[in-house]
C-alpha cells in the first residue's frame, strides 16, 4: 500500500473529526488553501521522475564522480553547490530526492559518498534561501504575504539571498569537508 494512500486517508478522518467538532471551520480552510503550492509540489515530484527517466541522475552522477576524484573536499563543495543551485531553481524537496538517486547512480563509497550525501542535504536546505520558488515554506510564507498585501520583489529577495545563503553554504561545506577529513 503506498504511503500516500494512508496519508489521503488519514488526512480525510482529520478532516471529519474536525468537522464535526466545530471548532474549525473546515469549509473555510479548504477555500483559503493555497492550492497552487499544492499543485506546484505535486507537479515537482512528476518533474523529477521525468527527468530521472531523461538521464538528468546519470548526468549529475557523472558530475559527481568528477568532483569525487578531488576527494573530500571536492565531494562535499562540488555537491553542496550544484544541490544548492539546482534546489534554488527546482526547488529544494525534488533536488534532494535528484541529489540521492544521483549520489546512488554515482561510482563512489566510502567517506567520498558519506560526504556527498550530508552535501546534498546541506545544499538542499541552503540553497532554496536564494530564490523564493527554493523552499516550499517561502512559497506559504508568500503566498500570505500578499494576501496581506505586502509584496517582496524577485530581485530583492535574490540580492538578499545571494548575500546571506553563499557564505554560510561555504562554510558549513568546508566545516564538513574539514570534519570527514579527519
Amino acid at each position: 500500500v503506498p504511503i500516500s494512500a494512508i496519508a489521503a486517508v488519514c488526512a480525510f478522518i482529520l478532516y471529519i473529526i474536525a468537522a464535526r467538532g466545530h471548532a474549525i471551520n473546515t469549509s473555510k480552510v479548504l477555500k483559503e488553501a493555497p492550492w497552487q503550492v499544492v499543485i506546484f509540489s505535486l507537479g515537482m515530484y512528476l518533474v523529477v521522475y521525468g527527468l530521472k527517466n531523461a538521464g538528468l541522475t546519470d548526468h549529475i552522477a557523472q558530475i559527481l564522480n568528477v568532483f569525487a576524484g578531488y576527494g573530500v573536499w571536492g565531494a562535499s563543495l562540488g555537491t553542496g553547490l550544484l544541490t544548492a543551485l539546482l534546489s534554488s531553481i527546482m526547488n529544494n524537496m525534488p533536488t534532494v530526492l535528484v541529489g540521492a538517486l544521483s549520489i546512488h547512480a554515482a561510482e563512489v563509497d566510502g567517506v567520498v559518498q558519506q560526504a556527498m550525501v550530508y552535501a546534498n542535504i546541506i545544499g538542499c536546505d541552503l540553497g532554496p534561501k536564494i530564490t523564493p520558488i527554493g523552499s516550499l515554506a517561502t512559497l506559504l510564507w508568500l503566498h500570505v504575504l500578499a494576501r496581506k498585501n505586502i509584496t517582496i520583489s524577485w530581485g530583492y529577495y535574490f540580492k538578499t539571498g545571494i548575500v546571506l545563503t553563499v557564505p554560510i553554504l561555504v562554510a558549513t561545506l568546508s566545516a564538513l569537508a574539514l570534519r570527514l577529513s579527519f
